[in-house]
């Protein structure tokens, strides 16, 4: 099979190669949609690997490969991308570009599979996800018609994916409703996904507010109504849309603190801090920013925690 230059995005995989592995890193775009690849892919049949999560080692590799210009967790993401190397067959690493409202991912999400490509000699299984220009289901389509499934098993791994996805949100609001019922001190923990799960990026901050006595929460749990009004300002980035949101969702509850996490060199979120902080301090909740890196340490951050702490106890 010759892959060369087109390994990223067109070949197709031969059809007698039925025992394939895919291997999807566990990091950044993984955490968009955690629950959905992993079904998608096995019930088309085919073998699927995380990488493992976040440890010392891969951190290491990710910033040795990365510019220094590089936001911590691509860095991140680009260790668990060397971690898959010469373990799987292929190594999944979709485009994203806008989604189903049409608002934009970050744009480090544009390039990720052809700087994959250039890392490491895997070949890279892609697919352009944007709404703008079809619907998800097409895109769905085109992929798994490269692992050589025809219209309808991709259709049924698809319908199968989704409803496990639907049923892991539904276990997020469970766990949302427990917590925001507890009679501890909430805090709400304001970040992406890959920064709030990756417990070795953030230091296990959410344990440490337990220990603390304080209720965590994490934004990503929270549930937006239906009929919420809209928000302003409005923005085109699909992240700033969905925590602003979920900002204003949670403020109708009781809130004692808010947290927000981001990794250096995140040029999004050096904009959206601003309206997150402003959001708070109107209401006047406390509010503490802390900024991630390869260097940070669990001394400094516990340091900084007890001290929030201080201030609403």
């Amino acid at each position: 099979m010759g892959i060369g230059k087109e390994k990223i995005l067109y070949f197709t995989i031969p059809a007698h190669y039925s025992f394939m592995t895919i291997g999807i890193p566990r990091a950044l775009l993984y955490w968009k949609n955690p629950v959905f690849w992993e079904e998608f892919f096995k019930n088309l049949g085919v073998k699927v690997l995380l990488s493992p999560k976040t440890n010392k080692e891969i951190v290491e590799n990710g910033v040795k490969v990365s510019d220094p210009e590089t936001c911590f967790s691509n860095k991140i993401f680009w260790g668990h991308l060397l971690w898959l190397e010469n373990k799987v067959d292929y190594i999944f690493v979709p485009r994203l570009k806008t989604d189903q409202e049409k608002l934009e991912y970050c744009p480090k999400f544009f390039g990720i599979p052809d700087l994959a490509k250039i890392l490491v000699k895997t070949p890279i299984l892609t697919e352009t996800f944007d709404c703008r220009k079809e619907k998800t289901e097409r895109t769905l389509q085109r992929l798994g018609k490269k692992l050589n499934q025809n219209k309808e098993k991709i259709k049924k791994a698809r319908d199968s994916a989704l409803l496990k996805e639907k049923e892991s949100e539904k276990k997020k609001e469970q766990d949302f409703l427990k917590e925001i019922q507890s009679k501890k001190q909430k805090i709400i923990l304001v970040s992406h996904p890959y920064n709030l799960y990756d417990e070795y990026i953030n230091l296990g901050v959410k344990e440490k507010l337990k220990k603390l006595g304080a209720e965590p929460i994490f934004i990503d749990e929270i549930p937006i109504k239906e009929t919420q009004n809209k928000i302003t300002p409005e923005f085109h980035w699909e992240f700033g849309q969905e925590i602003m949101r979920k900002i204003q969702e949670i403020l109708s509850y009781d809130i004692a603190g808010a947290i927000e996490i981001s990794s250096f060199q995140c040029g999004c979120d050096a904009v959206l801090k601003e309206f997150v902080e402003k959001e708070f301090r109107e209401r006047k909740i406390p509010f503490l920013y802390l900024m991630i890196d390869e260097h940070t340490g669990e001394a400094g951050l516990q340091t900084r925690l007890e001290a929030f702490m201080d201030t609403i106890l």
